[in-house]
């Protein structure tokens, strides 16, 4: 039997759609924002250009196992992302894939991601990831979240390695600098995810989840994530201060610091209805464009 045009044209747009929805279950912005600090990690790990090939296959690897991670968190908070307006569009509650299908399709990236890490980069690296990848899905999404107010700063830490990552995919062993870009990435989390929850405040409520502003107050979660700033200004200083980077990082860094201290401060003292959004997408673009610099200065400048 031959398939008309039109039957062919609809089968290939529903394949399309299929596989858009088990995209989105990787949270791809997610991801490649994790993968940029990780190909960093890499580049200053070796005074020269990292192998290229190394460098993709590290980056396939990591890739896929955060990206194991991102779909078991939907797999574990389907229940509650059907409760809040910022995550009911989810594929899993939108009812676009099976709780089990997605929880084999996370499997799939897990297994494959880690026999790439282990067979074609190293076992060090392929441990740390693993260790990194149940941080987030386990112990984060399936405990701290649902335990303590504190739990994306004790969580934030999985979500801090790829640096740490890349660095070893190179070197195959620790570093006290992968550490420093570790620490940078850690102090900025809480700030960035405080000021979502704040916008989001009233989902959090609903679900029960022990959120910060839910927990002990907006007015509160404003002051600490000014404070987490402040931290921030110092952490981000340390590449400089340790001889890790040069003049260019130094400046680029203290500017975008500066920024993010600014935009806090607004949430706090001279709030908008905006202004919690306005510090979550300064903070993202603030990560992406600190780790383009640290790169720029490792060849530009030192």
């Amino acid at each position: 039997m031959i398939k008309s045009p039109s039957t062919s044209i609809t089968a290939n747009l529903d394949l399309l759609a299929t596989w858009r929805v088990y995209y989105q279950l990787t949270k791809p912005k997610v991801i490649l924002l994790l993968l940029l600090t990780a190909i960093v990690g890499m580049c200053l790990a070796t005074p020269s250009a990292p192998p290229l090939d190394l460098v993709l296959i590290a980056s396939f690897g990591i890739g896929l196992m955060a990206s194991a991670g991102a779909v078991f968190n939907h797999c574990i908070d389907h229940n509650i992302d059907c409760k809040m307006a910022r995550t009911k569009r989810r594929p899993i509650p939108q009812g676009k894939v099976s709780l089990k299908r997605a929880q084999q399709f996370g499997w799939l990236l897990a297994i494959v991601g880690m026999a790439v890490l282990w067979w074609l980069v190293n076992p060090l690296t392929a441990v740390l990831t693993l260790i990194s990848m149940l941080g987030y899905a386990v112990v984060y999404t399936m405990w701290l979240k649902r335990a303590t107010p504190q739990n994306i700063v004790i969580g934030g830490i999985a979500g801090a390695a790829p640096p740490l990552l890349g660095w070893t995919a190179i070197t195959g062993q620790f570093d006290g600098n992968a550490l420093l870009l570790v620490m940078i990435i850690f102090t900025w989390t809480p700030p960035h995810f405080w000021a979502l929850a704040i916008d989001r405040y009233d989902d959090y409520k609903k679900t029960g989840l022990p959120m910060l502003p839910v927990t002990h107050g907006i007015e509160f979660t404003k002051t600490m994530i000014l404070l987490y700033t402040v931290l921030l200004m110092a952490v981000g200083l340390l590449p400089y201060l340790m001889g890790m980077s040069g003049w260019l990082y130094f400046i680029g860094s203290s500017l975008l610091n500066w920024g993010f201290f600014y935009v806090a401060w607004q949430l706090k003292y001279t709030p908008e209805k905006r202004s919690p959004m306005a510090v979550f997408k300064y903070s993202i673009y603030h990560l992406m464009i600190l780790f383009i610099i640290l790169l720029l200065d490792h060849y530009m400048v030192g």
